[in-house]
């Protein structure tokens, strides 16, 4: 080869390979490959699989266990009744007449609560002015803390001292027990969609999603805001709505904080509760800490698991054929 020529593939030097133990990835076999990705996807995820195990998994196997005896979280005199906690609290009128006020306040308030939120974030993605600080605002009760948040309310509607009373006073009205029956369930209900924020969040994120396209397309068509709102964006925001269907749900059965703290506690228990406010967990509640029956409470507690597994599976199975997804959930990958 004389100079200024390019050499021949054949002629060029070809890298040294090592012989060592640095072994590239092509070198290696594809089953040894598959065992490193594997090894590192544990690795990574084992700090939650060992704290779902032992956070999880462990207490409610334990909450299992303590269903099937008396026991009372200090006396050792405790007998195993199998499924005697179970038949009692089947028979139980005060555990059904709880369960009813929770499900009627789960219906209620998961509903309301999407709306409120779809509604906050339609208007929150509209070309304003400031939109970003009003979308702060908006959000910023959903930042304060439960206790905080139950506790401005319970000052808010207080029979001698609260606001709304001070503010129907002006007008001559007389003031009204917010916090006993029958009007302590319109302040729950109040007090959760006053923390909508959240909702608006995550439906803000959803209607961003939506192709503008669609909507451009709808307008050159005839379609008015409302048609094409229910005919595009609710279609497309479907699995959206879902997610907050499912987990407002979840949230709304376990519902108790509010309840606690819109009730007189004493030193001996929580008492002065609203007949209409005393739900499932608040029931829960009172056998855990008033009465001391462990076993009665965690056997109530496994059973609202098994009902909130129910719901969640109903719900799928009721919005298998309304809810769109960009890709087929089901489609083999």
């Amino acid at each position: 080869m004389t100079v200024g020529q390019i050499p021949s593939v054949a002629e060029r030097p070809r890298p040294a390979t090592r012989t060592g133990g640095g072994a590239h990835s092509a070198d290696l076999p594809r089953t040894s490959i598959t065992a490193r990705r594997h090894r590192a996807f544990y690795l990574f995820t084992s700090p939650w699989i060992i704290g779902f195990l032992l956070l999880t998994v462990g207490p409610m196997a334990y909450a299992l266990w303590l269903s099937f005896t008396t026991f009372d979280g200090i006396s050792p005199h405790w007998r195993y009744v199998g499924l005697g906690n179970y038949r009692e609290l089947l028979s139980d009128p005060v555990t059904w007449d709880s369960l009813g006020r929770t499900g009627v306040f789960a219906i209620t308030s998961v509903p309301l609560s999407i709306i409120a939120g779809l509604g906050l974030a339609v208007l929150v993605n509209r070309p304003l002015k400031a939109r970003g600080l009003w979308r702060t605002l908006l959000y910023l009760p959903a930042v304060v803390p439960p206790v905080g948040a139950g506790l401005i309310f319970k000052q808010l509607f207080n029979r001698d001292s609260g606001a709304t009373n001070g503010i129907l006073h002006i007008f001559g009205i007389d003031a009204v027990a917010w916090l006993d029956d029958p009007y302590a369930r319109y302040v729950i209900l109040m007090a959760v969609l006053w923390g909508a924020g959240n909702i608006m969040i995550i439906s803000l994120a959803g209607l961003q999603d939506v192709p503008r396209e669609l909507h451009e397309a709808a307008r050159l068509d005839g379609a008015s805001a409302w048609r094409t709102f229910r005919s595009i964006t609710v279609p497309l925001l479907s699995p959206v709505l879902l997610f907050q269907c499912v987990t407002g749900m979840i949230a709304s059965v376990q519902t108790i904080l509010p309840l606690l703290i819109a009730a007189d506690a004493t030193p001996k228990g929580v008492t002065a509760i609203p007949q209409s406010n005393y739900m499932y967990m608040m029931h829960v509640f009172a056998q855990y800490f008033a009465l001391g029956r462990y076993g009665y409470a965690s056997a109530l507690l496994w059973v609202l698991f098994v009902l909130i597994l129910i719901a969640t599976g109903l719900i799928f199975k009721a919005t298998s054929g309304v809810v769109f997804y960009n890709v087929d959930p089901e489609a083999k990958k």
